[in-house]
């Protein structure tokens, strides 16, 4: 008896996610059933995927030709290392997720929750067909699939017109992208042969036209991303869309176009020029920096999450623009240390935004409310929210010994350890671009102090906050789920980027996971244990002996006898939640030093006011410079083609006389 493939498992997957969808539909009379059975159970589907994924990554790659498609244009399934690696990320968050919707989804309208079980687990599916496509006919059908069925999860509340606009905006930038994509095919194809990867793989296109596919594909896939400046979709609909949905769209979604980047750049083209990597890296940095400094003025606290996933995608292609540089000039060593920064830091977002973008769907569930100026002061009455969330927003500030900080240190060290480049200007880019991912995650630690203190810390700023409930079984599960994989995924560096290895020797022919070895999995040295080295698991060791002799020895011989007082109030006998920093108080520096980046309107009373009103808004330029023009040049090109359908007939006949002499005109 043959032993089943990791492939046949993975479209097994496909299956029970797409028939989990049309029972949602069918049973949405029973919201307990769906609730209770159909997302659980979707979620076991994820383990089931992730461990399909797992035992792929190194093994040699599985092809399938499936009797679906066109005649002549049948769908062709890949499982090798790169994607493996890309549905192990899948598998991983959406389990937690998968979990935590059992529960955050309990109280919705049932004609509603059967809808949305139907779109949330066909977006599944079709992200994993994403990641198996192997010809250009299927990854479009999944890719347009994938952009669908999440618009219908973004204006799930679609009576807001505000949602409705989110779902526009998101949709259009999605099909701009799409177009790119299908472009970039279509020149990898030239007109010879199939649509096929394995034809294009063989394409041997000039420096020329490569170039203009990898500009295709950085566009495309970029919108997808978020990419600066094709972002502004993703500040809107994260918003818009139910926590799951934001934290799927974050954590796995931006990852499908990261996929499509490193699966055209390294695998369907034959070369790489240090150019791309420079132009990468430094839309890279744009978009870092840009996305936290506007999530560093954010009062809406899912608004703050999805300006830092631009941060985070901007972190990603900085590693995709290093790794270029390196491997057009064969510093292949440091190629794979970075190209290992980027695949652990897309690992590691999906963990990290998953648990942050749920823990703000408890805090909105709860309280109603998701404007951090009537926030506040949850630490007391969703303890074990307060916790869980703690753990992400400690990792996404990129703190020892959780994830984030690990694929950040070894992103800086590839930036560090690099040696002279053949390019005289390049020597002098990469310090620029390290210190600029300093200022980055700097930043990033930041906001993540505004975004927990003011949610968690001090008083409650209003009075029904005080009687927020805490999360339930379901979501504490999910959120559980997540915050383990940020505390694993940071104290043992070594086992992942072992596995890791086998996606880089598929990309850049080099591997990583030799030079940890040889100080075995306690130390994590990059390259040399003399350059650098670090020990998550000691640093942890450290920090929980620590607390445990502060929590024991120093409470129980030291102090004695516990007494317990009014905490020292500086003076003031009455504070109250007035008197704490607000969001916008805490973002007002980086709001004064950026100001020329900023749109800042603001209204601001007079003194004589009897009814004083304040009143300030951070505008994002991009859009008002940028895409406030198109919209309106596209508004008066419509308004003026509108004029043509309100002549008369003999009018229409003359367009047709006239359209028909143009053509014969142009064949002859």
């Amino acid at each position: 008896m043959s032993a089943i493939l990791p492939l046949d498992l993975v479209s097994a997957v496909v299956v029970i996610w797409l028939a989990l969808a049309v029972l949602g539909l069918v049973a949405q009379a029973s919201p307990r059933f769906v609730t209770n059975f159909i997302f659980p159970l979707g979620a076991c589907a994820s383990l089931v995927l992730l461990a399909a994924a797992f035992s792929a990554l190194g093994g040699t790659p599985d092809i399938a030709v499936l009797p679906l498609g066109l005649p002549d244009l049948p769908f062709h399934l890949r499982l090798d290392a790169l994607s493996a690696f890309f549905l192990l990320l899948l598998g991983a968050a959406s389990f937690g997720i998968s979990l935590y919707s059992a529960g955050y989804f309990r109280t919705m309208d049932k004609g509603t929750l059967g809808l949305l079980c139907f779109e949330y687990h066909l977006f599944l599916a079709s992200m994993v067909l994403v990641m198996l496509a192997d010809d250009a006919y299927m990854f479009m059908v999944a890719w347009e699939t994938m952009a669908i069925s999440s618009y219908f999860l973004v204006t799930t509340d679609h009576k807001i017109p505000e949602i409705r606009s989110a779902g526009f905006i998101y949709l259009l930038v999605a099909h701009v992208g799409a177009i790119a994509i299908l472009m970039c095919f279509g020149v990898l194809q030239g007109g010879h042969g199939d649509y096929t990867f394995a034809t294009m793989r063989n394409a041997h296109l000039t420096e020329f036209w490569a170039s203009i596919t990898f500009f295709l594909a950085l566009f495309g896939f970029g919108a997808k991303a978020g990419m600066l400046p094709l972002h502004v979709w993703l500040p809107e609909a994260h918003p818009a869309a139910p926590s799951p949905v934001s934290a799927m769209m974050s954590g796995i979604m931006l990852k499908t176009a990261i996929y499509g980047i490193l699966r055209v750049s390294f695998d369907l083209l034959d070369m790489q020029l240090w150019w791309w990597g420079v132009l990468t890296m430094s839309l890279g940095l744009l978009t870092a920096l840009y996305g936290v400094l506007f999530a560093a003025v954010q009062t809406d606290m899912k608004r703050l999450l999805a300006y830092s996933s631009i941060e985070n995608i901007g972190i990603i292609l900085v590693g995709i623009g290093l790794t270029l540089v390196f491997h057009a000039f064969h510093k292949d060593a440091l190629a794979a240390l970075a190209i290992t920064a980027t695949l652990y830091h897309a690992l590691n977002h999906a963990f990290m935004k998953g648990l942050l973008f749920l823990g703000t769907g408890s805090v909105l569930h709860a309280t109603g409310e998701r404007n951090l100026g009537k926030l506040g002061g949850l630490i007391h009455s969703m303890p074990k929210l307060a916790l869980l969330v703690l753990v992400g927003a400690l990792a996404l500030a990129g703190l020892p010994p959780l994830n984030g900080f690990v694929s950040e240190w070894l992103l800086l060290q590839a930036f560090l350890l690099s040696p002279g480049l053949p390019l005289p200007y390049l020597n002098m880019l990469v310090p620029v671009a390290a210190a600029a991912l300093v200022l980055a995650a700097a930043l990033a630690g930041y906001v993540m102090v505004k975004f927990y203190g003011v949610i968690f810390l001090g008083q409650p700023r209003e009075k029904r906050i005080e009687k927020a409930h805490d999360i339930g079984i379901w979501e504490q599960l999910g959120l559980g789920w997540l915050a383990l994989g940020c505390l694993l995924l940071g104290i043992f560096p070594v086992f992942v980027i072992f596995n890791i290895d086998h996606v880089t020797r598929t990309l850049v022919g080099q591997t990583l996971g030799s030079t940890p070895a040889q100080t075995g999995w306690l130390l994590l040295t990059p390259i040399h244990p003399e350059r650098a080295s670090y020990s998550p698991l000691i640093l942890f060791a450290i920090v929980v002996i620590g607390v445990l002799f502060t929590i024991f020895v120093v409470k129980k011989f030291y102090h004695g006898r516990l007494r317990r007082g009014p905490a020292w109030d500086c003076g003031f006998p009455e504070q109250t939640a007035r008197m704490q920093d607000t969001a916008e108080g805490f973002g007002q520096p980086i709001r004064q030093i950026f100001k020329q980046f900023f749109g800042v309107i603001r209204e601001v009373p007079s003194p004589f006011d009897k009814k004083p009103h304040y009143h300030g808004e951070t505008r994002d330029l991009l859009w008002d410079w940028g895409y406030l023009p198109i919209a309106r040049l596209a508004e008066t090109l419509s308004r003026l083609a509108g004029k043509l359908q309100h002549g008369r007939i003999p009018i229409y006949l003359l367009y047709s006389f006239v359209t028909l002499l143009a053509l014969l005109v142009f064949v002859r």
